[in-house]
C-alpha cells in the first residue's frame, strides 16, 4: 500500500512537472525545426554552409523557390513571428518536396532519402496547429 502511494505520488509528481514544461519544449522544438529548415534555405541560396548538391541552384527554379521559403520561413519560426502561417507554408513545402524528389525514387522513406522531409512536413504542420509556444514574438504580441 505505502509503495503504490509512492509511486502514484511520484507519477502525478512527474507528470506535473512535464505538463508545466509542455508550452516550452513546443517553443524549443519550433527554434530547433527553424534551425534544421534556414540551413537547407541558407546552403540553397547564399551557398552557406556549402553543399555540393546546391552548387549551382538557380533562385527562379523549383529548388531556388524551396530555399526561399525555408530560408524565410525557417527565420520566421526561428523568432516565433508569424509562426502559424510559415509553418503551414512550410509543411506543404516539404510535403511538396517529398512527393516530387523522394517518393518517384523508391515507396520506403528509409530508401529515397525523404525521411528529413516526413519529419519536417509532419512537424510543421503540428506547429501550424498547435503555436509558437509561450518564447516568440507571436506571444510577445499578444501580451501587449
Amino acid at each position: 500500500d505505502t509503495n503504490e502511494a509512492r509511486h502514484n505520488l511520484g507519477e502525478t509528481i512527474m507528470t506535473e512537472t512535464l505538463n508545466a514544461w509542455a508550452p516550452r519544449a513546443l517553443s524549443v522544438l519550433r527554434i530547433i525545426t527553424g534551425l534544421l529548415i534556414i540551413q537547407h534555405g541558407m546552403a540553397k541560396i547564399i551557398g552557406f554552409p556549402a553543399f555540393p548538391a546546391y552548387a549551382n541552384v538557380q533562385p527562379m527554379s523549383l529548388i531556388g523557390a524551396a530555399g526561399f521559403i525555408e530560408l524565410i520561413g525557417g527565420a520566421l519560426l526561428i523568432l516565433g513571428l508569424f509562426t502559424q502561417p510559415a509553418a503551414f507554408i512550410l509543411s506543404g513545402e516539404m510535403a511538396f518536396a517529398y512527393f516530387i524528389a523522394h517518393a518517384p525514387k523508391d515507396f520506403h522513406p528509409l530508401i529515397n532519402g525523404g525521411t528529413l522531409a516526413i519529419l519536417y512536413c509532419f512537424t510543421c504542420l503540428y506547429l501550424a496547429t498547435a503555436g509558437a509556444g509561450p518564447w516568440s514574438v507571436d506571444a510577445a504580441m499578444k501580451r501587449n
